[in-house]
């Protein structure tokens, strides 16, 4: 196919966006230093739902890309870049599936092959109203690679019809899914809200799909989760507009232990740098709006440490630890404008320090 090659374009500030936390000692977490800010990806369409991922020496960056909006589209399509210094970026696949809107890629290195998983709204030749949408017929669709050049897709996820997938894993050899569902798949309108479930799907293969356990029975969304080395499960689940939740179960996932935090997280990032945890996504707190933040996770508290360039229509953080004291973090956002005034919404870049 063919490749275009996209250059970091310097579009923010570059000054560092600190939390004016005293200096870390012991208990305390460290403070970062946010450099080299940048707009990596701007087309003219609507650019969300990032995630990155290194394979192979090489940095891998998907996101959605749509020329109508933010909304349910049948012109959506998942785009994948790469780049060798994350600093000059190619595009190596893009594909959509016919008659359904892609969003929401994620990343998954398993059995020596990266995976980008979509969740797909139905939509026929037209986009559909919001009081049409069904989430009884969401069906997840992959993208695979052996080498990061040569791509497979769009392929069809059995198992996932009726389910929204989202953020991915692996452990001893299976890979893990989350994806929300209708209890009981009930037939009636969308569905969002209090009869969502948020599923733990199970795979051997990365491609055919099963139910293992459910991460929230209740008001399930996006669920962001890492396993710990005896397999123990630590999730950061959003409930809507509602508080995020911090979620934990141990094997066989039969008992869980659901704790409140004190935010709205959007878009969850649950991740580990130089030992530690790292949450991210979409806060709303105040006045201020929303915004895209990063923090720490200190004996089950968020102890924010960044708040990145960021407004309106913006979150879904990808993060790639390029060190151990170093870190990359991608996010989408609104908050510039084009020429004639009208904000865009286009993907972003920063690098990430930790200082003491």
């Amino acid at each position: 196919m063919k490749r275009r090659t996209f250059i970091s374009v310097l579009g923010v500030a570059m000054a560092a966006l600190l939390s004016p936390a005293a200096p870390s000692t012991a208990g305390q977490p460290p403070q970062v230093r946010i450099t080299n800010i940048r707009r990596v990806f701007h087309n003219g369409e609507h650019n969300a739902f990032t995630d990155l991922v290194r394979f192979r020496d090489r940095f891998y960056l998907t996101f959605r890309s749509c020329p109508d909006g933010h909304m349910v589209h049948p012109s959506a399509s998942i785009i994948i870049l790469a780049s060798t210094d994350a600093k000059q970026w190619e595009q190596v696949h893009r594909f959509s599936v016919d008659k359904r809107d892609t969003r929401d890629p994620h990343f998954l290195i398993f059995k020596d092959t990266l995976f980008v998983y979509t969740g797909t709204w139905y939509c026929g030749q037209t986009s559909p109203k919001p009081q049409d949408y069904d989430l009884n017929q969401h069906l997840g669709y992959a993208a695979w690679s052996k080498d990061g050049a040569e791509w497979h897709s769009p392929i069809l996820l059995e198992g996932t019809f009726g389910h929204y997938i989202w953020r991915a894993n692996a452990f001893d050899g299976k890979a893990y899914l989350c994806g929300r569902r209708k209890k009981d798949f009930a037939v009636g309108p969308r569905g969002e809200g209090s009869m969502v479930e948020s599923a733990m799907l199970e795979s051997d293969d990365g491609l055919i799909w099963r139910t293992r356990a459910l991460f929230q029975e209740i008001d399930g969304d996006e669920t962001a989760f890492q396993f710990e080395p005896d397999g123990s499960i630590i999730a950061i689940g959003r409930r809507g507009r509602a508080n995020a939740q911090l979620v934990r179960s141990k094997k066989p996932y039969t008992q869980w232990e659901r704790q409140e935090l004190d935010r709205y997280i959007g878009g969850p990032l649950l991740t580990r740098w130089a030992g530690r945890y790292v949450v991210g996504g979409r806060k709303t707190i105040g006045d201020k709006g929303p915004t895209t933040s990063l923090c720490w996770l200190v004996e089950d508290r968020l102890h924010e440490f960044a708040e990145l360039p960021s407004a309106g229509d913006n979150s879904y953080p990808g993060f790639v630890e390029t060190g151990p004291n170093r870190a990359l973090v991608s996010w989408y956002s609104s908050h510039e404008k084009d020429a004639t005034g009208k904000p865009i919404t286009a993907i972003y870049l920063a690098d990430l320090e930790i200082v003491d």
